[in-house]
Order: structure tokens, then sequence, then C-alpha cells
């Protein structure tokens, strides 16, 4: 997903790094890296934990140290504009609803494990994931974020201001392996990394009539399936292969019903286009469906993303994130190639739908 879509949609998802202690990717390393973590606020609450735990007093000044931590303020200041954007107060905590979360017994029995996994994700090579991603990225692209691993009462992830001061919290969870947060780190590397890039496709769909414009806006989700590529880090790559036994299984659960998916959303691109919704809300409602714990906007994009690099290679893969609408066009002339065959039968996009977004190859 590109900057628009992207600043909606990938406030809900994930990502890490190494500089808890203050480490970064210098532009020495890589000009087009420059990536700083912080987990001041979960190394903070971690501290007052170990007080509750030993039967020490917590002074005032330890809750102000965690409080004017960067990570506490920037979380503050996401929950607040969530809770305004969709006028539900609850959304938005105060620092006093933020002191009994940390003194709540549960969060004390949890320590230890929280502890551990800490400091088991700040292991992790981030140089290397965001080199990764740079191979699946457009050669203006640059990768540049802060990333947060954070102890707080929601159990979401998400990616904050991503056109502006991109930044990934990660909820602290002891359920991810390390190799599994890298691979979440990658994905939204990836995002950051794509949302960098003038792409121009504003401009390319401009001229479109309304509803075509407004199908070809809703292609940029692929994005998703773009990122799962890209951190698996090939197309022969197991995008689940750190994952869990449950997550894997519906992972290939959903990748068995690629024919059916891509007819659902090659539906609703035809809906969009024959002006079945009533408004944009209406639209953004529907297309939101599709991403689910990684709906069709994954599995689809990433299927679509894998056969056009093998047929067409990298480089023309890379060429398809900036025009979201050539991917449908390539993956439908390689799906219509491999139907010859006999051995595989795949759905095709809409005629009518690729001729109204003006989508070639």
């Amino acid at each position: 997903m590109r900057n628009r879509k992207l600043s909606f949609w990938v406030t809900l998802l994930v990502t890490l790094l190494t500089s808890f202690l203050g480490f970064s990717v210098s532009a020495a390393d890589n000009s087009r890296i420059q990536l700083t973590s912080d987990s001041s606020e979960a190394d903070q609450v971690l501290a007052i934990l170990a007080l509750r735990r030993g039967n020490k007093p917590i002074e005032e000044a330890q809750w102000q140290k965690l409080f004017a931590t960067e990570p506490y303020q920037r979380l503050k200041q996401r929950e607040k504009s969530i809770g305004e954007r969709f006028n539900d107060p609850i959304l938005a905590f105060s620092d006093d609803d933020f002191r009994k979360f940390v003194l709540s017994d549960d969060l004390l029995k949890r320590a230890p494990q929280l502890q551990e996994t800490l400091e088991n994700w700040k292991k992790a090579d981030m140089h290397e994931l965001a080199e990764r991603d740079l191979q699946y990225l457009p050669l203006s692209a640059v990768i540049r974020a802060k990333v947060y691993p954070v102890i707080k009462p929601g159990i979401n992830s998400f990616v904050w201001e991503p056109a502006s001061n991109p930044a990934i919290f990660l909820y602290l969870d002891p359920e991810v392996s390390r190799a599994r947060f890298e691979n979440t780190v990658a994905h939204e590397l990836h995002h950051i990394g794509l949302a960098s890039v003038e792409s121009g496709y504003d401009r390319k769909i401009a001229g479109l009539p309304a509803r075509a414009r407004a199908a070809a806006e809703e292609m940029e989700a692929f994005g998703e399936g773009f990122a799962m590529l890209a951190a698996a880090g090939g197309p022969d790559v197991d995008p689940h292969a750190a994952s869990s036994a449950k997550e894997h299984a519906r992972w290939d659960h959903d990748m068995a019903n690629f024919n059916a998916d891509l007819q659902s959303v090659n539906a609703f691109f035809l809906d969009v286009l024959n002006g079945k919704f009533l408004n944009q809300d209406a639209i953004d409602e529907k297309a939101g469906s599709f991403f689910g714990q990684q709906g069709p906007w994954y599995t689809v994009g990433y299927k679509m993303a894998v056969m056009v690099e093998k047929r067409f290679g990298r480089t023309t893969l890379i060429e398809t994130m900036l025009d979201p609408r050539r991917l449908l066009a390539l993956y439908n002339q390689v799906a219509a190639e491999q139907n010859t065959t006999g051995k595989e039968h795949f759905p095709l996009w809409s005629p009518e739908l690729l001729r109204e977004v003006r989508a070639t190859p």
C-alpha cells in the first residue's frame, strides 16, 4: 500500500529493532537505511515491575521517567488521535490509567516472560532485515523508521505516521519468537520503504472516471502481498516458516482458497465500477473485510507477486509496486499461459475491470 491508503490501513500492524540501548543503522552502513529503536518504555515498565517483585517502593520519579519516554508519549498521542477519529474516548488513556495497568497483578505475573522476550528480540539483526527489503523495493526507496517494543494494555501492534514520522509499535508478546518477530519487522519495513517512493500513481489514475479511479485506488492494498514476499526473502521461501503451527495452518487454508478469493475481490472491484456502493465509506468497509488476519489482500497479492516474479523477474515485479494495475494484468498473462498446460486452472481478472482501470502489462 502506498502513502494515502497506507496511513489508513497499516495503522494496525507491527515491528521492532535492536537499538534498545541507542543502536541505529546509520548512513555509514547504507544511506538508504536509517533505523532507530527505542525500548525505553518497555525497559521502564520492567524496572517498575522489578521494584514490585522486590517489594520496594516506587518513587514518583520512576513514573515520570516512564511517562517521559518517547514511545510512551507517541503511544499516548496515537491513542488520543484514534479516539478522536472514531469519537470514542475509551480508546485514549491517561497517565493514571497506565499506572493502574502497570500495577495490575496480571502484568506482574508476566514480568519474567516479558523480560526474556525483550532480551531475545534485541538480538535481531535489523540491518539485515532492511537490506532484505531493499531487494524488493525501487532504487529510490529508503527505509527510515523508529521501532518501539511496548508493554501496554492493548495487544495490537501497528505502524503510525508512516508518511511523516514512521514508527512501528510492537506489542511485547512472549508468544512471538525472535524469528517471527523478525518476519513481522521485515513486513512492516517494506510498507515504509514503499511509502517513501514517489510513484506518481495518483497522477496516473487521476484521469480515470470516478468509479474506475476508486477501484484502482483499492488495488494498492495488494501491497500486503508484496510485503509478505519481501519479508520471506524470495518466491521459494515459506512466508510463514517462523510462524506457529496454527498460523501456518490458517495461511495454508487461505492459500488453498486462492481461486475463490480472487473471484471475490474481482466481484468487489466490479461492484465499485458499477456503482453498487453508496459512498466511499461503504467501499472502504468492504475493502477492509479483505484484510482479516491475513485475508485476500495478503494471500491473493502474495500469490500474484510470486507468479509474476517467477515468470517476468523481480525487476518487473518491483515496477508493478508503483502501479498495481500492472500486477493484475501481468498475472492474467502468466495465469492464462499456465491454464493452457492443463495442470492447474487459475481464475482471471475481468477484462472489463482491466479495461476500465486501463491496466496494461
